[in-house]
């Protein structure tokens, strides 16, 4: 993030433009919606610019340093390249922040496409490098949000001190919840602002008379990584979140759409690496939840899959928790999707297999000879450091050594990479990968499938 967002006060603030063309206008219009204290300094103006006269100030003439004491912002808005850069560094001399219209490079701010339901107001900014972006999204949320947002939104804002008697946290989102999705919409449909005014009354006095909210625990699936996978439910929930226990492996994307206010709690765990005591993991739970909390314990791919779920839900029934889980997209049916395959075909392989590398002991043992048959189709999940083991147990049971092998690094993430290959040269591969990865064993990438079909028919 190279331009940081900030919303100004603007009250009393003095702001100069150098301008009075289309140019200046086309800031001044956006300004004339704050409180700020306006100059412009040009030799004319246009006739628009003169109409708002005496709401803002007109200097005659070409922009002199004399012009800008106190001034908090100056714009250089006059599309003369020399004059525009001479009045910014004018502007930096007086210790104001600058901006040069249309011209990044030369500006120390920018001002951004704004959607105003004011006191509600969406800043929405690209740093200069997609404007029809920022105004196509500026468009859609114009759509989206009633024109009585402000409105109600002020009625709010006045009652603010009164819906402190609710307890801080989910108490208190519940009532500001219902106000804007449906209490103080309905009211200001059926009588105006007065009838809102009561149905903020009476919705206070149910939820304080309501009983405090018990602390829960919804097991949420992360998915692979590619924050778009998640469910809708699994977004609300981690929205919704006071507190957010999160595995290594979730993305910083899905981490994001947690609020500000969520206590965020890491307990990763690194296969033969540094790892958070699983016990230490049921401790945060009973103890955030016991408090009343809503917690997420968020965990990568599907929860259900080698995620230790019935460890955390038995520890959360001995403590009398509620607890729910969300399913998710699992590491192998994305790492299969990558690369154009079916984890299962009619004659090929009537079963698929998903198992683990290693254990709590060590590398994890398995039915050998099963994975070794002609036509199986195998999901190793934390095979990275176990590759060699793998391919010397498959061997010994009979598996080729063509048999057909992927791997699929960071699966459905920007960064994914696969390498295609055949066990006789799984370690060699796998030792190159630095992040996660799923093991496919019997299927290679489509095309490549492609190709070896090809190649026999020609012989």
């Amino acid at each position: 993030m190279q331009h940081y967002p900030v919303f100004l006060d603007m009250t009393r603030a003095r702001v100069v433009i150098g301008g009075g063309g289309e140019i200046a206008l086309a800031k001044l219009r956006l300004l004339l919606k704050t409180d700020a204290q306006i100059t412009l300094a040009a030799p004319d103006f246009a006739p628009e610019i003169e109409a708002h006269t005496p709401r803002v100030t007109l200097i005659r003439r070409s922009l002199l340093g004399s012009d800008l004491q106190d001034a908090r912002l100056v714009y250089a808005a006059t599309g003369d390249d020399a004059e525009d850069a001479r009045i910014a560094a004018l502007g930096r001399e007086a210790g104001a922040l600058v901006n040069v219209v249309d011209n990044l490079d030369a500006s120390d701010f920018l001002t951004p496409a704004i959607v105003d339901r004011s006191p509600v107001v969406i800043a929405i900014g690209t740093e200069g490098a997609a404007p029809v972006l920022a105004r196509k999204i500026k468009a859609h949320l114009e759509e989206v949000l009633p024109a009585s947002l402000g409105l109600l939104t002020r009625i709010g804002k006045g009652f603010r001190a009164l819906a402190e008697q609710l307890p801080q946290g989910a108490r208190r989102r519940a009532f500001w919840s219902e106000y804007f999705d449906t209490a103080g919409p309905r009211a200001l449909h059926q009588g105006g602002e007065g009838q809102v005014r009561q149905a903020l009354d009476d919705l206070l006095v149910r939820h304080l008379d309501a009983a405090a909210p018990e602390g829960h625990v919804d097991f949420v699936s992360a998915g692979p990584g590619d924050a778009e996978l998640l469910t809708l439910k699994a977004r609300k929930l981690i929205d919704r979140a006071d507190v957010v226990i999160f595995d290594r492996l979730v993305s910083p994307e899905i981490l994001e759409l947690a609020r500000r206010e969520a206590v965020m709690i890491s307990v990763g765990k690194e296969g033969f690496g540094p790892s958070t005591p699983q016990e230490e993991i049921h401790r945060l739970m009973i103890e955030h939840a016991g408090q009343g909390a809503h917690v997420v314990r968020l965990k990568g791919g599907d929860a259900s899959v080698f995620g230790r779920l019935d460890e955390e839900t038995e520890a959360l029934d001995a403590a009398r928790i509620r607890w729910q889980v969300i399913p998710g997209v699992t590491a192998a049916s994305a790492a299969a999707a990558s690369i154009g395959q079916s984890l299962t075909r009619r004659g090929r392989n009537q079963s698929l297999r998903l198992v683990t590398a290693h254990d709590m002991q060590g590398y994890a043992d398995q039915d050998w000879r099963a994975l070794a048959a002609p036509g199986a189709i195998t999901a190793i999940y934390m095979g990275k450091r176990a590759a060699r083991f793998v391919q010397g147990r498959l061997l010994m049971h009979g598996a080729s050594p063509d048999t057909p092998v992927t791997l699929v690094e960071n699966a459905s993430r920007v960064d994914q990479q696969i390498l295609p290959t055949t066990l006789a040269h799984l370690p060699q591969q796998a030792s190159v990968l630095a992040g996660p990865a799923i093991i496919l064993l019997g299927l290679a990438p489509k095309a490549a499938e492609q190709a070896i079909e090809i190649q026999e028919q020609a012989l």
